[in-house]
């Protein structure tokens, strides 16, 4: 039996992540999980305190609320990538664990630096956003062709098995495909050109 799990990409207009676009010339610079196309339970490692980059560490993200309810233009695209049941099991035992020992982890400062270096460093119980969700991915079975600590957002973009099932506006997206408003439709979730 097939599943799916989802990657969201976006590019928020704080300071920060406008220099590191500046930095990268990437689109996108922040990746973020979910294990439904509502994207009601989307997971990252951000800014714990919405006026502050850091402290940060393992939170939910909620589509118009904290620092993705500041902005009303959110550029993103979504991936689909396909799962059996058991490593969507994996995938929200992994999850579980982190919801769990949240405490336990922080933000990977160091690794915020190492990425565009393509420096391998690995520090334990220390994630970037991109590092968590290719973690994640990891852990729920799927193959990668890199270590954790090396992925990026746009490295996340090229993953062989993802499909691109939408690109646009994440506050858009998420009022017309939230599960509070109906039922998400497989035919009418892919509106990219």
């Amino acid at each position: 039996m097939t599943d799916a799990i989802y990657i969201t990409v976006s590019q928020t207009g704080t300071t920060v992540a406008k220099i590191i676009k500046l930095f990268t010339r990437k689109p996108y610079n922040h990746c973020s999980i979910s294990s439904d196309l509502s994207l009601s339970s989307m997971y990252s490692f951000c800014r714990t305190y919405t006026p502050f980059p850091l402290p940060a560490g393992f939170n939910q993200e909620i589509v118009g609320q904290g620092t993705l309810g500041l902005f009303t233009n959110i550029p993103c695209e979504i991936y689909e990538i396909p799962v059996t049941t058991e490593q969507k099991e994996k995938f929200h035992k992994i999850l579980n664990h982190f919801k769990e020992y949240r405490t336990s982890y922080s933000y990977n400062i160091m690794g915020f630096w190492s990425i565009p270096f393509r420096l391998h460093l690995e520090r334990k119980n220390k994630f970037v956003c991109s590092q968590f969700v290719a973690y994640i991915i990891k852990g729920s079975g799927v193959n990668l062709t890199k270590p954790v600590c090396m992925y990026s957002p746009e490295d996340l973009r090229h993953l062989p098995n993802a499909r691109l099932i939408y690109r646009g506006e994440l506050n858009e997206y998420y009022k017309k495909y939230s599960s509070d408003a109906f039922p998400l439709p497989q035919k009418q979730i892919s509106m990219y050109n």
